[in-house]
């Protein structure tokens, strides 16, 4: 469209090659790189197979970054997953574990975590006034002492028929199932979050509720369908996990829910909402998952581990304020 002074305004932001190169996905890229590289001189058994034989029991919790990403752009929070991934694969051992077809199992398993989803949905949406943690937090404590209770007093389960979970747990040849399946759900929830207008609405409802509401946009229906859609995920990652797992305890997926949101902040989403991008969070969740099968090769400390983790994630949060502090020096600098 050309303007009274004749020249083209075009649709869409022009990004020189530079600016591409540095935007916050191509710098996490970089640091996939660099990090592959320190593990591979770490450690000698730090190679594609051996990687790939330990990345299954981390891309569980990728599952739950997906819809996480959702919920972070809209502005809410749900950090009730971890709970929900424990009831689901407690509720597919049981009855996986009465000889129930397995195909039954997994509908179950996915319906368990999308019936959760969708109470914290509904608690959500209509009850306004609460803020989503603290819904969260209470259906969190809730969903594991169901769990708790239904495990009884040793805390824990194991399958008993394993046979349908074997598959789940199955590889082509070097390269596991979830693998493949992490990577076309990664590609189905971009292509959904930027390039769709339910997408668009997601960040509309994160930059300004009360606007996106007089704009249009039902934003309580779309948050009960976004929080349902994270129990569904969690359902489905809970299947995963007993799958590697054969069984389930009462500190199954503890701290996935703080996993999942650590990867999408990492990966340059913003707890405030309406900004951030998913392919970010997808290469964070394969940078941490890096780290954590590198280090963990050279036997260091789990909790040195997560201290390295700790620390990355506030370099990840600071950094876009350091650079808008240096850009703002410079703009009074040049001002002078």
């Amino acid at each position: 469209m050309a303007g009274k002074s004749g020249r083209t305004i075009a649709h869409t932001q022009n990004k020189s090659l530079l600016k591409r190169l540095m935007c916050w996905e191509s710098m996490l890229v970089i640091l996939f790189i660099i990090v592959n590289i320190y593990c591979s001189s770490l450690s000698s058994t730090y190679q594609i197979n051996n990687v790939l034989r330990e990345m299954p029991k981390y891309l569980t919790e990728v599952f739950l970054l997906l819809p996480m990403a959702y919920i972070l752009v809209m502005g809410d929070i749900d950090i009730s997953v971890g709970s929900i991934v424990c009831l689901s694969a407690t509720v597919a051992c049981i009855l996986g574990n009465k000889g129930l077809p397995f195909g039954l199992v997994l509908l179950v398993g996915l319906l368990t975590g999308a019936l959760c989803g969708l109470i914290n949905g509904i608690i959500v949406t209509k009850f306004t006034e609460l803020p989503p943690m603290i819904v969260t937090l209470g259906t969190q404590i809730l969903f594991r002492g169901i769990a708790e209770i239904a495990l009884g007093s040793g805390g824990s389960i194991s399958l008993e028929h394993a046979e349908g979970f074997r598959m789940l747990a199955g590889r082509v040849g070097r390269i596991p199932y979830i693998l493949f399946l992490v990577l076309i759900l990664a590609v189905i929830y971009i292509i959904i979050l930027s390039k769709t207008t339910f997408g668009r609405k997601l960040y509309a409802i994160g930059s300004n509720k009360l606007a996106a509401y007089y704009a249009g946009v039902k934003v309580q229906k779309i948050r009960l369908i976004v929080f349902t859609l994270t129990g569904l995920m969690a359902g489905l990652s809970a299947l995963f996990l007993t799958a590697l797992q054969y069984g389930v305890n009462t500190t199954t997926a503890s701290g996935f829910e703080m996993n999942a949101i650590s990867m999408a902040v990492f990966g340059g989403i913003s707890t405030a909402g309406g900004k951030g991008r998913l392919q970010g969070g997808v290469i964070a969740a394969f940078i941490i998952i890096s780290l954590r099968v590198g280090l963990g090769q050279i036997n260091l400390n789990p909790q040195v581990i997560l201290i390295i983790l700790g620390a990355l994630l506030i370099l990840a949060v600071m950094a876009p304020n350091i650079v808008e502090q240096f850009k703002l020096m410079k703009k009074r600098s040049s001002v002078k």
